[in-house]
């Protein structure tokens, strides 16, 4: 029976120390687990860190997490991972909400504060869609600046007869910027 830890950060830039000082403070951790730079919206089971730890964990073993957003930002991941440890027979404590997950209460908790999360996500989402539909009214430009010259790249893929695939391989470019480029839409007498 290991008390494990794991600790996750979002970006390179940021330190998993505090974390782990912090799960230190109260708990002898014997294997320690960590994925930094790795989002939260990625699976927990699809990061290196975490797919370990599941590898790792035996029944009767004790996950130390500094906070339950550590181990998914949905309620679904969030829940199905909870669920996979607690199949295994694995106790989990989330620090910075005080309560053992395995239990009844805490399945309870767990649920209430991941669809909590859920909420604030969507609502950020909803904001964010705002903000583009007030700059798009603006007249802003949104997205990334055109790189390619579409006509340039029309022109050539006629005069040399070449396949998209030949095309996309001499400007460097995807097959899919080469068929952008010769819809007719933009190269209406170049693209036959």
């Amino acid at each position: 029976m290991a008390v494990i830890g794991y600790i996750r950060v979002s970006t390179s830039d940021q330190s998993v120390e505090a974390q782990r000082h912090s799960i230190e403070q109260g708990h002898k951790i014997e294997e320690w687990f960590s994925d930094e730079g790795v989002s939260g919206t990625v699976r927990a089971a699809d990061r290196p860190g975490f797919a370990a730890l599941l590898k790792y964990v035996r029944k009767g073993d004790t996950l130390i997490v500094g906070a339950v957003d550590r181990l998914g930002r949905d309620t679904l991941d969030v829940l199905g991972t909870v669920e996979a440890l607690q199949a295994k027979k694995v106790a989990i404590i989330s620090l910075r909400e005080g309560f053992n997950l395995s239990t009844p209460i805490g399945k309870a908790m767990l649920t209430m504060l991941a669809a909590v999360a859920e909420l604030e996500r969507s609502s950020i989402k909803a904001r964010q869609l705002a903000g583009i539909q007030r700059a798009k009214a603006q007249g802003k430009a949104l997205g990334r600046e055109k790189t390619i010259d579409d006509e340039s790249v029309a022109i050539w893929r006629r005069e040399n007869a070449a396949s998209i695939a030949a095309t996309a391989a001499h400007f460097g470019i995807s097959a899919a910027s080469v068929k952008r480029a010769c819809r007719p839409a933009f190269a209406p007498n170049l693209c036959n």
